[in-house]
């Protein structure tokens, strides 16, 4: 079956642009619900060792009327406790914020860290930096790889192109995260999100290059054919191999989300969001934006 996912890229322009926008106004809206990875701030998570008959805001509700100056405080659920989020705690408030818990409750505490405002600045700054380098060192890697195609789109598109596509992932899948963070208290973007972020750039990128590859082979091996059908034929050729590694990929990701514990559960789902939306764009996005440079080219 020779599915007609070239002549058909408009709908799926269309698609990502419209999800695009929507991703960057949620953005400018919202913002992002930053973790104290970020932030600063101090972060407990408790293990409730009697039954659990009170919510993540009678916690904090609780505490708040126990220590007045503690200031904004948010608690959520985790499988056997809370995890609960302070401003920057010393450790004479560490321990009043663990005896207001032990009053009426076995409690045991699991972790407790602490990061500093400029810390959290740093933090963000770098992780900023990782990510353009990342995709400074990716463009020369695929123009590198590329450079004996030059015909008839120059290698450093086939670059281009896979940074278009993994710009596309990056913003949706943190507008995805945007407009979770506004609605539900537990989805923060910590240092774990940007983790999951790199992470989708190198899987998503991995998938584009299997669809370019094929199509530098089909237009050594197809030299009569038109640079759309060449382009069609590789997706073709590979789109089962894409839709076939992104399953179990989710599979074991989802195996991950229900078993793994609460502390890894927003960096799996990252995981499986930008699995999902960087198959779609290596198929649909990356490949149709040759086409169209293609064009462009050859009308000019």
């Amino acid at each position: 079956m020779n599915l007609k996912i070239i002549q058909n890229r408009n709908k799926f322009f269309i698609f990502s642009s419209v999800l695009v926008v929507l991703s960057i106004l949620s953005l400018s809206i919202w913002g992002l619900n930053l973790g104290i990875d970020f932030t600063g701030g101090s972060l407990l998570e408790v293990e409730v060792q009697s039954e659990i008959n009170f919510s993540g805001q009678d916690v904090s509700n609780l505490i708040k009327e126990k220590i007045l100056e503690i200031g904004e405080i948010r608690a959520q659920p985790t499988e056997d406790g809370f995890l609960i989020r302070t401003k920057n705690l010393s450790e004479s408030e560490h321990q009043q914020v663990l005896g207001v818990l032990s009053e009426n409750n076995k409690i045991v505490e699991k972790r407790f860290e602490s990061i500093g405002p400029v810390i959290g600045q740093e933090l963000k700054d770098k992780a900023l930096w990782a990510i353009l380098l990342a995709l400074i060192i990716i463009i020369f890697f695929i123009a590198w790889t590329f450079r004996k195609v030059s015909k008839p789109v120059a290698s450093w598109k086939y670059g281009i192109g896979a940074i278009i596509a993994l710009a596309h992932d990056v913003i949706i899948v943190t507008g995805i995260f945007s407009v979770l963070g506004h609605f539900f208290l537990g989805f923060e973007a910590d240092i774990l999100f940007v983790t999951a972020l790199l992470t989708i750039l190198g899987y998503s990128v991995n998938d584009t290059i299997v669809v370019y590859d094929r199509t530098r082979e089909n237009l050594i091996y197809n030299p009569q054919k038109t640079f759309e059908d060449t382009v069609n034929k590789s997706v073709n050729d590979t789109v089962t191999r894409s839709i076939n590694t992104s399953l179990t990929t989710l599979l074991v990701l989802i195996s991950l989300y229900f078993l793994g514990g609460a502390t890894i559960q927003n960096f799996v789902l990252t995981l499986m969001l930008g699995t999902l939306v960087g198959a779609y764009s290596s198929v649909f996005i990356a490949s149709p934006l040759l086409v169209v440079w293609q064009k462009f080219k050859k009308r000019g």
